[in-house]
């Protein structure tokens, strides 16, 4: 049963990737998929949506349409994520259209960990633009893990978000799970206590059925650090809807597990299929074994408190 607009709670949304209509100011750069890749749910190569659902639609979230939908479902403020698929590293449009509307917009870039240039990247880009975050990406190896977060280079850039006290929002993602990541995670939190980690899509655990809905003793060690947070999005909730899994028991295992002040709400809009307005219910109706203080963190305060106060962008 759809939430009448009239009494849309407050929301926050952790993860909306900006795709510009304007393609002479902002060319696109597709990324292609390999031919060998894993399959990788939910999005598509290249363009803003994805196929999921009976029937996708795709939305392509520009700056002016992405402040509409915000005005129509409550949302105060998101985190505009770089869409790498799109843009590769080109972070131009995340940037400017933060700077146009700081109030609303707060950055996250998206860059090489491995390139030297990084490190200094951000550091110029946090005076100059009040970043909110960075998202670093690497190379996968065949076990899942990634050697790109802890690596020699891209430890320069944990160093400047630890100095600056910046978000490291991080897409840790591999066939199975995060599961991999999570001793360098756990290491990376204890080494650079002032960075806050948020950890995209939950790590994408395995669904199934059980106690723990693929959420088992391996993220069990990722609860009660206080700098590590979770984002719990519309790729989960897709991810649900076709493992036949109850999307509400899997948010209510991650409150449990890792507190609602350590979770938050994002669209995925510009990768995930639908509406926002159907994103926005979709999350709304997964949240239906929350209590009242939980719901009101997950939906809005944890995002906001993570991404805007206390952090860098708060400070400029």
């Amino acid at each position: 049963m759809s939430t009448p607009d009239s009494i849309r709670p407050l929301l926050f949304d952790s993860h909306a990737h900006l795709v510009a209509d304007d393609q002479a100011r902002y060319p696109r750069n597709p990324m292609q998929r390999a031919a060998d890749a894993p399959y990788r749910p939910p999005g598509v190569i290249g363009r803003p949506g994805g196929q999921h659902g009976p029937n996708p639609i795709n939305e392509v979230p520009d700056a002016l349409r992405m402040l509409r939908w915000m005005e129509e479902e409550n949302v105060d403020g998101i985190v505009a994520v770089q869409k790498r698929m799109i843009y590769r590293y080109d972070n131009s449009y995340i940037l400017d259209s933060s700077d146009r509307y700081p109030e609303l917009f707060s950055a996250v870039v998206i860059l090489d960990a491995e390139d030297p240039a990084t490190s200094g990247l951000v550091r110029t880009w946090i005076d100059r633009h009040g970043l909110a975050g960075v998202r670093l990406f690497g190379g996968r190896k065949p076990d899942g893990s990634m050697p790109w977060l802890n690596s020699p280079m891209a430890l320069k850039t944990w160093e400047v978000a630890q100095q600056a006290g910046l978000v490291m929002d991080l897409e840790v993602l591999s066939q199975g799970g995060g599961g991999p990541s999570i001793p360098s995670i756990l290491e990376l939190a204890r080494d650079y206590p002032d960075v806050r980690i948020v950890l995209d899509h939950l790590l994408e655990p395995e669904m199934e059925e059980g106690a723990h809905f693929g959420l088992d003793e391996r993220y069990e060690k990722l609860a009660g650090r206080a700098n590590i947070f979770f984002k719990f999005t519309s790729i989960n909730l897709d991810i649900c809807r076709e493992a036949g899994i109850p999307a509400e028991k899997v948010l209510r295992r991650a409150v449990d597990m890792f507190g609602a002040d350590h979770i938050m709400w994002g669209s995925d809009i510009g990768t995930s299929s639908g509406t926002y307005e159907d994103m926005v219910q979709r999350m709304l109706d997964a949240s239906v074994l929350l209590n009242p203080q939980e719901q009101r963190a997950v939906w809005h305060d944890t995002g906001r408190r993570v991404f805007v106060k206390g952090g860098v962008k708060a400070q400029k």
